[in-house]
């Protein structure tokens, strides 16, 4: 190589709040506003930075079809009001992809390709669904049993994860409640207020009677997601939905242990982070945040694809040198409680260092977006710990795992 490498590090970090697929306050909002009100929010914590200097936008989705087709990233960034020099390009690992969308930034910076990168998550369930509008497997895939595991629902194989790691019902849903409480502890103590993004949603009342419309702007800066009303009690109480049987009278046994409760919970949001390197941070004046260090993707079976931290994490600090009690934050996305529960128990993960604010189960999984919004949270968390390295990780579907780590500067 010619050029030299260089590190890259993290100057801005921001996320959009989270809202419920369907029913919830982005209902009605793109993904592709989400994602300019995330690269806008981002921008506002660098005004010093010359937006002609970013070389370009990556972002992740992981159903980019639709409203969040076309290259999201493209259009986004022109949007946002960024100049016509900036590219983007929209990158899909699934879970992963706003992770992925980092390391690749990151990546352009370390080998001397670029000195400003744009990394970003956007993802609106409510407008795409899981598995996008018309999901068409290859027929291969049902040939061999090798490949089954590529077709599974996500939740079928939480329920393997379940049945291999021996995770209970009852471990399941007591994690979810500790997700839910700990985010609505976060939340009262304003613990997302330096990550998160507000955003103005505008309400539309039509009358019939004459055929006006009434508009009402407000403002949304909270997680939609965690519930004060959760109880262990009615956590038990949910069925489950992905394996079940039924005794010959028809009526439903009851097998199985994942539900609705202990999965986490489909939803809409954004976000966006601003990398740069050494020079690009002296010559703007900016003031990084963190470093990214390290990066690891593992594949696994599909069939239990929530295990594939359990693969990536050791790899990631082994490309980092470090240990993994010298990790004080870690951002594991709780796809589900059983696959959680799998990884923080196979590889003995301090479960105080592990989603401290809650995750994915109260706070919502807009796939595609949630490698960079927890990556925003676990930059901010750093910074207001004092504390010196954090891990997002999380499993991925058709089987694999991802883990990248972050240095406090």
């Amino acid at each position: 190589m010619s050029k030299q490498v260089q590190e890259a590090y993290i100057v801005a970090a921001t996320r959009t709040p989270i809202g419920k697929s369907g029913r919830g306050v982005f209902r009605h909002t793109r993904p592709d506003d989400l994602l300019v009100a995330a690269i806008r929010g981002a921008l506002r914590q660098v005004p010093s930075l010359d937006p002609r200097a970013i070389e370009d936008a990556i972002v992740g989705c992981a159903m980019p079809e639709g409203a969040q087709g076309l290259n999201m990233a493209r259009i986004g960034a022109l949007l946002a009001g960024l100049p016509s020099s900036v590219g983007g390009v929209t990158v899909n690992r699934f879970c992963a992809s706003g992770l992925t969308a980092i390391q690749m930034a990151a990546d352009r910076i370390r080998v001397g390709e670029a000195e400003v990168m744009i990394a970003a998550g956007a993802e609106s369930m409510s407008s795409v669904p899981m598995s996008g509008h018309t999901p068409w497997i290859n027929p291969e895939v049902f040939a061999r049993d090798e490949h089954i595991g590529i077709a599974y629902g996500m939740g079928i194989t939480a329920e393997k994860v379940a049945q291999q790691w021996k995770v209970s019902r009852e471990a399941q849903d007591a994690f979810a409640l500790q997700s839910h409480l700990r985010a609505l502890q976060a939340q009262q103590a304003g613990e997302f207020t330096d990550e998160i993004t507000p955003v103005e949603v505008v309400d539309r009342s039509p009358h019939l009677a004459d055929g006006s419309t009434t508009l009402k702007t407000r403002t949304v800066s909270l997680d939609e997601g965690p519930r004060a009303d959760t109880t262990l009690e009615g956590l038990a109480k949910l069925r489950t939905v992905f394996a079940s049987a039924r005794d010959p009278g028809g009526k439903p046994t009851g097998l199985g242990t994942v539900t609705a409760g202990n999965s986490s919970q489909t939803s809409d949001g954004a976000g966006c982070l601003i990398l740069a390197s050494e020079a690009a941070i002296k010559a703007h004046g900016l003031t990084p945040l963190a470093r990214f260090v390290s990066f690891a993707i593992k594949g696994v079976p599909p069939e239990i694809m929530g295990i594939g931290p359990i693969e990536a994490i050791p790899a990631a600090l082994r490309y980092a040198g470090l240990s993994q009690d010298q990790l004080g934050w870690i951002e594991l996305n709780e796809a589900f409680a059983a696959q959680s529960l799998a990884v923080l128990n196979t590889l003995g993960l301090d479960p105080a260092r592990v989603n401290p604010l809650g995750g994915a189960i109260a706070l919502g999984h807009p796939l595609g977006a949630t490698g960079a919004i927890r990556a925003a949270t676990v930059v901010h968390a750093l910074r207001r710990r004092q504390l010196q390295y954090g891990m997002v990780t999380m499993c991925v579907g058709t089987g694999q795992g991802a883990a990248g780590i972050f240095e406090r500067v």
